[in-house]
């Protein structure tokens, strides 16, 4: 059969705007919103779907983030197959039909949603979202990907950005950096991740949480990092006790490990940069209660964040809102002890939980991530006492990033020293460990430890 003939709809002169979601809209029509806000406005997925799905309570609601998520997770995989079954592109008015369309082949492909509901619901979603008319094409498209997704995905498989539902740049670099490991990666970030939590030590040790859980009648067991658990399976936060009353917060596992190797002590004056949403603040404050942290982050909309979350936790830090890389602009002059750097970067380790980047991130951004790491890391570390602590660390996999950037750092400072860090997690990658996505259920994360000389330079 060729391609489905999508000229006569897409020949219209005047296309009316999407309208907007109300409650009246139904999970399909969120999903294809949310989609569209990341593939074609730019937008970050978490924050559009809260947009397009303010209408939706529920099951409906807990359905079209299921969709949203999974279509972005596919989308260049699910592009492919619509330019196969559409015998021309879209047009860029249209382009909320193509999202649309990748919500229907997700349904088919790994929803337990029966097809013909599937389609039936997909092909009803044109109306609400301002094209009755394409209504035809959204069917004829998903029913033929119905009769024909053993041939299609055959004449597919030899296709890497089909194969591994990731943009080609992103499937070469990390090949590159990781030539024994690349495919285990991209097959993880096509998974779901586990829900980790952090128990909050100043009220009690996770065996205790673990316990308190079971007899709500849930299952939580140990994780490599010393506070973290691990859910059997995903819950709504505030249905987990004690969450309200802050002993425990939500995070990965391979987040956890920054506040230990810091190694935070009472009365220390520490800096917590890029700190948002803050979740590292509170366990640095957790293990270290009266040390004298500032958190800082260059967004005030997010530095809020850090503040709502250490109230939850009964604690309690400087928040200030400025660019780390102009401590001229913040600091008081007082040096820090100890200096925690979760540098901006690709987002490369943690696909999974955010698959937007997948559609965000470009090739050309990671020579202008890397400046700002650079920038960054010899900023800060002219704040650091003589005989202080920086750690560095980032959720991405490339290497540009990480182990090549705090090398980079070690040649332009001689005062710098790198303390080996022991396993068991991850495996050593230059100056640092490496945390691959999946291993041992955590996120894929970079950490190196820097000493700073007592003697001899101080910047």
């Amino acid at each position: 059969m060729p391609p489905i003939r999508s000229a006569g709809y897409l020949a219209r002169p005047a296309i009316r705007p999407v309208p907007r979601v109300g409650g009246t809209s139904g999970p399909r029509v969120a999903a294809a919103r949310a989609v569209n806000a990341v593939s074609a406005q730019g937008r970050n997925l978490d924050r559009a779907f809260e947009d397009a799905a303010a209408g939706l309570r529920g099951r409906d609601r807990a359905l079209a983030r299921a969709l949203a998520f999974g279509a972005v997770r596919g989308l260049p995989r699910y592009a492919r197959v619509s330019s196969r079954l559409l015998s021309k592109p879209l047009k860029a008015a249209d382009a909320v039909l193509g999202d649309l369309l990748a919500v229907g082949l997700f349904q088919l492909d790994e929803m337990r949603v029966p097809a013909h509901a599937a389609v039936k619901e997909t092909v009803a979603a044109t109306r609400r979202l301002g094209k009755p008319a394409a209504s035809g094409l959204i069917n004829a498209v998903l029913r033929r990907y119905q009769r024909e997704r053993e041939t299609l995905i055959r004449s597919l498989e030899t296709d890497p950005v089909y194969r591994w539902a990731h943009p080609r740049w992103m499937i070469d670099r990390i090949a590159a950096d990781w030539p024994e490991d690349w495919e285990t990666v991209l097959a993880e970030n096509n998974r779901q991740a586990p829900m980790w939590l952090r128990a909050n030590r100043l009220r009690g040790t996770p065996a205790d949480w673990i316990a308190r859980y079971a007899a709500c009648g849930g299952e939580a067991a140990r994780g490599p990092a010393p506070d973290s658990l691990r859910l059997g399976r995903p819950a709504d936060v505030e249905e987990l006790p004690g969450f309200r009353d802050g002993h425990v917060s939500v995070q990965d596992a391979a987040a956890q490990f920054a506040a230990g190797l810091l190694g935070p002590r009472p009365g220390e004056r520490i800096l917590d940069a890029c700190a948002a949403p803050g979740g590292k603040t509170g366990h640095l404050l957790e293990m270290a209660p009266d040390a004298r942290v500032t958190a800082l982050d260059a967004d005030e909309a997010r530095a809020a964040r850090i503040t709502d979350n250490l109230a939850r936790l009964g604690l309690d830090a400087r928040v200030v809102v400025a660019d780390a890389a102009r401590p001229e602009t913040w600091h008081d002059g007082e040096l820090f002890d100890r200096i925690l750097l979760d540098a901006p970067c690709s987002g490369t380790g943690v696909i999974r939980r955010h698959p937007d980047i997948k559609l965000l991130r470009r090739a050309e951004d990671l020579a202008g991530l890397a400046a700002t790491q650079d920038r960054l890391l010899d900023a800060l570390w002219r704040l650091l006492s003589p005989g202080g602590r920086l750690v560095y660390c980032t959720c991405s996999v490339v290497r540009e990033e990480n182990a090549l950037r705090v090398a980079a750092f070690v040649e332009r400072h001689s005062n710098a020293s790198i303390v080996p860090l022991p396993g068991p997690w991850g495996r050593e990658d230059g100056p640092g460990r490496q945390i691959l996505p999946g291993e041992t259920g955590m996120d894929g994360f970079y950490y190196a430890c820097l000493n700073k000389s007592k003697s001899g330079p101080t910047a």
